[in-house]
């Protein structure tokens, strides 16, 4: 763990720190003695956290990115703050474009001495993709607004309670057969306790980190095709799958993307089609003292939950 003591007693803040990855990046920082406020909209769904603190150790503030004097209410005193708000719907610009900038702003007004900024690969403000031209709008804002601030890129993340495989073991279990929407789009899904270490390494050594941009992905590129036979394997199931062409997974999106829990919107497929991998490889994550763990290390325990005869799957034949 590098830098394993260089935040003990520092107070970390993060700004939407009630999510997937914010749980897990707060059992990384209280492992390493900081002290944490989590601060988003809903706070209370963060408060599974308490039981991992010592006392005294976490807290819980309600805040909200658009508006300014709710950020510089929960960032007084703040040593390190890290930004971990992002969205798929809503005024994208206003969460993690301009939004970014705010946080930022006020880190730095705050006197926070480190800021990590948790943003995608293929954050780009040229892109035609909303998600991606606001996480390229919000990059540019943070680096104008604290310049020694630290960017991390990260892959699709995935952990035993996440909402990706965890997506298409539900569909698996359930269905005989299921449509892949671009089967051979690219990613190098990288697990969520790596990231979360490569996150608190980078605060805990802004002076070599910051002003720097990382890509972070896991050891290994892999298919969605590749990852819906993965899991069903580890499931012990034999499941069809069809592989929709790009024209028709376009118009599928376009025609039904706007719907509520659509699964697929035509922002998701422009960066389904682009994939996503890390630039450098696995050189980015090593450079933050991370070695990731690969997918197959963890799935055929998670899966264990989907099979038909759960952990007693072995003695009963596949479904």
């Amino acid at each position: 763990m590098a830098g394993g003591s260089a935040l003990r007693d520092k107070l970390v803040v993060v700004i939407g720190g009630s999510g997937f990855v914010g749980a897990h990046l707060a059992q990384e920082l209280l492992s390493r003695g900081a002290r944490l406020r989590l601060a988003s909209r809903h706070p209370e769904r963060a408060f599974r956290i308490r039981a991992l603190a010592n006392l005294g150790q976490v807290q819980f503030a309600r805040c909200d990115v658009t508006d300014t004097q709710s950020l510089a209410r929960v960032l007084q005193g703040a040593d390190a703050v890290v930004n971990l708000v992002g969205a798929f719907s809503g005024d994208l610009d206003a969460l993690q474009g301009r939004g970014a900038g705010r946080v930022a702003a006020q880190a730095l007004t705050a006197g926070a001495g480190a800021f990590v900024h948790v943003s995608a690969i293929g954050a780009d403000p040229e892109s035609r993709s909303g998600y991606a031209h606001s996480k390229g709008v919000g990059e540019a804002a943070v680096r104008a607004a604290f310049p020694g601030a630290t960017i991390v890129r990260p892959s699709v993340l995935f952990g035993e309670d996440d909402g990706f495989l965890n997506l298409f073991a539900g569909l698996i279990a359930r269905l005989p057969a299921l449509p892949v929407f671009g089967p051979k789009a690219q990613l190098q899904p990288l697990f969520v306790d790596d990231a979360a270490e490569a996150i608190a390494n980078a605060l805990a050594d802004p002076a070599h980190h910051g002003g720097k941009i990382y890509e972070i992905g896991g050891p290994e590129v892999i298919t969605m095709g590749e990852i819906n036979h993965r899991i069903a394997a580890a499931q012990g199931r034999e499941r069809m799958f069809m592989n929709v062409p790009d024209t028709v997974s376009g118009l599928f999106a376009k025609l039904t993307g706007w719907l509520p829990a659509a699964p697929l919107s035509s922002d998701q497929w422009m960066m389904l089609q682009a994939g996503n991998v890390a630039a450098g490889g696995t050189k980015d994550i090593a450079a933050l003292g991370v070695t990731p763990r690969p997918l197959s290390l963890f799935l055929d325990r998670w899966m264990t939950r989907y099979r038909t005869h759960g952990r007693f799957a072995g003695r009963a034949p596949a479904a």
